[in-house]
């Protein structure tokens, strides 16, 4: 049984696209700080009912492009304003840069959509077969690809909508790219009504297994709770780096420090904008006395210089049992940078001279760094844009405890995303924080400059956050947790392969389909 191609295909094609661009641009409310998810399956399920009529691959795939530009346009538009507000670019170019972004990341959905009726055709798929296996599994690999190739940009990635649905419950299992797939298998059941009406009931109970799924504890506390102050300097990013605000960031970090003890004080990513080689002889010596006086363990956001163009963007740690100030008893540097801002991709250059982005060129960290001691507790951080790469995260928990090493019990991530300004981008990087959580059975504490400063628990929920834009100290208490989530001994890995299964079965099912007929 087939689906004929409706009157939405006599539509001219540019009017076509459009009306798949605004529903992808819709899509973007099913994210935070909107966090209405049915969007997210319902925007989807659209898609695949106009692929089951599609009336040819090429049609199906610029509707796919159309989806995925309006999607991105619509959910990273606050990049314009790192590029022209901040980095100085002409309004045309950074509105333009925006554009392209958004274009390149549509070709995703338009390789999966070109490449799933492209796979219908060959394999005479019936509509059921396609919305339920081929379209869901070629949904899944395409998102896992594009948070990898070219480093990856993973941002809005669709399992993100989920962290407050039912099928957040999967998440320690499958992870972010695993739920999409599930949000694209629901979609297809969806798209299927009303001619098939059992697979919205597979549907509904794939809804109601989440809910059972996000009962389980795959994490257990470990040892006593500690004391917390998450700091959120404010500092406006257009003055960060005058030499007049430099001298008043060093001091309003210091003062904000030092205002009261406890076990884990923690800075915004570079509080500190200056290298460590640049600072008053007297500053990090300050800090260690003040750590050895309160018993307090500090996370210093600074960028790092080990040697000629050795630069990286790094936390420093001083605890109380650290004699010597000079050698920082921990230090993490990140590992995961960020294209033009943190380094320059091949043959860019010219464009990322046109921008007034200081600290741009960063060396790499190790992809496995230790956690460090706060009493209890295991301490690893990630710098802004890294808590975007839950396997990453993931990996290094598995690989400290395949190595006999302390396995982190707390995840705390030091960002500084004023470069995007007072947008959705704040909470949407809030909410990716949240999936890292649900996915590893760990709380994540957050220090920002503007936002969102925030704890979340190991359940992915926001225990307590800062108001954005605001100077700031959240004090809490926070209970480490230990133990082993499928998601961190498995990563990616068990998503690819179930992917992969339902591609091998519908090819199967269009083979056993080839012979039967005469």
């Amino acid at each position: 049984m087939s689906f004929r191609p409706t009157s939405f295909f006599k539509l001219p094609l540019p009017l076509a696209a459009l009306l798949a661009a605004l529903t992808g641009a819709i899509n973007v409310f099913a994210f935070a700080p909107f966090g209405l998810w049915p969007i997210q399956l319902l925007t989807l399920a659209l898609f695949v009912f106009c692929l089951l009529r599609a009336p040819a691959i090429k049609y199906g795939a610029l509707l796919g492009w159309a989806y995925g530009f309006g999607w991105m346009a619509h959910g990273v538009y606050w990049i314009y304003i790192s590029l022209h507000d901040f980095g100085g670019l002409p309004a045309w170019l950074a509105m333009l840069a925006v554009a392209l972004l958004a274009a390149v990341l549509g070709l995703y959905t338009a390789m999966c959509a070109a490449a799933a009726l492209w796979l219908r055709q060959r394999w005479t798929s019936s509509p059921p077969l396609f919305a339920l296996a081929i379209f869901p599994a070629l949904w899944a690999l395409t998102e896992w690809v594009r948070g990898w190739l070219f480093t990856g940009f993973p941002w809005l990635i669709s399992g993100y909508a989920h962290t407050g649905s039912p099928l957040a419950g999967f998440a320690p299992l499958i992870g972010v790219y695993g739920i999409g797939c599930i949000s694209a298998l629901i979609a297809g059941c969806l798209a299927l009504l009303p001619r098939y009406k059992l697979p919205a009931a597979a549907a509904l109970l794939i809804l109601v297994a989440g809910l059972g799924l996000h009962q389980i504890n795959w994490t257990a506390p470990h040892g006593k709770p500690i004391t917390v102050r998450l700091l959120q300097g404010n500092v406006p990013q257009e003055e960060k780096f005058n030499t007049a605000q430099i001298v008043n960031s060093l001091r309003l970090y210091i003062d904000m420090i030092r205002a009261a003890p406890a076990d884990l004080i923690a800075t915004p990513e570079t509080a500190i904008p200056i290298l460590q080689t640049e600072l008053p002889p007297d500053y990090l010596p300050a800090l260690s006395d003040f750590s050895q006086q309160t018993g307090s363990h500090i996370a210093l956001g600074i960028p790092y210089i080990d040697g000629p163009y050795r630069y990286s963007n790094s936390v420093i740690g001083i605890a109380p049992q650290a004699k010597d100030p000079a050698a920082h008893y921990f230090r993490y540097d990140k590992q995961h940078l960020v294209p033009f801002g943190e380094f320059v991709p091949f043959g860019f250059r010219w464009f990322v001279d046109m921008m007034n982005i200081p600290l741009g060129d960063f060396n790499r960290g190790a992809a496995v760094q230790v956690p460090f001691a706060v009493k209890d507790q295991w301490v690893l951080p990630n710098i802004c844009y890294e808590d975007l790469f839950g396997e990453e995260i993931a990996g290094q928990l598995a690989a400290t405890r395949a190595a006999g090493e302390p396995t982190a019990t707390l995840l705390l991530n030091m960002s500084n995303i004023a470069w995007f300004g007072n947008t959705i981008s704040l909470p949407q990087h809030l909410q990716i924080s949240q999936m890292r959580s649900l996915e590893t059975g760990r709380p994540m504490l957050r220090a920002t400059n503007t936002g969102a400063t925030a704890l979340i628990d190991p359940h992915g929920v926001v225990s307590v956050q800062l108001a954005p834009y605001e100077r700031a100290t959240l004090a809490t208490s926070v209970q480490g947790y230990s133990g082993t989530t499928p998601y961190i001994l498995l990563g990616n890995r068990l998503l690819v392969i179930l992917a992969l299964l339902m591609l091998a079965g519908s090819w199967y099912c269009g083979r056993r389909k080839a012979r039967e007929q005469p």
